[in-house]
């Protein structure tokens, strides 16, 4: 079991950056993929990012391409979310998630993770 909580939400303007963090307890983090998704009000949870055991792979939902890079460091149990060119748009709470397997067809459902952080927000003013 994987214990995951989540930091460095905040208010920042158009065009700016921020990073979030995921931190995990116990000593399987890179047994683990991770995942970052995001809540806006009254929409549903969708995915971001994710990131292999390793960081081999990773991938993105096409509307943040080129702006957001996810990393990790096993060393620390962390999972990073480094958001740049941010736009009102992306403002939500973001949630970092853990599954045991990497599915190519999957990757991108929330039904798929079994362990959820409580959650950041994000606000991007405009």
């Amino acid at each position: 079991q994987v214990h995951l909580v989540e930091s460095g939400g905040g208010l920042v303007q158009a065009g700016g950056s921020l990073r979030v963090a995921c931190a995990a307890s116990g000593r399987t983090f890179s047994s683990y993929v991770m995942g970052w998704f995001r809540q806006a009000p009254g929409k549903e949870r969708e995915f971001v990012a994710v990131i292999t055991w390793r960081g081999g792979t990773t991938r993105y939902v096409d509307s943040v391409k080129g702006r957001f890079t996810i990393s990790r460091d096993n060393a620390e149990n962390t999972v990073y979310l480094q958001m740049d060119s941010l736009k009102p748009e992306d403002t939500a709470v973001y949630y970092c998630a853990a599954r045991r397997t990497f599915g190519v067809a999957d990757y991108h459902s929330t039904q798929k993770y079994d362990y959820w952080g409580q959650g950041t927000q994000v606000t991007v003013s405009s």
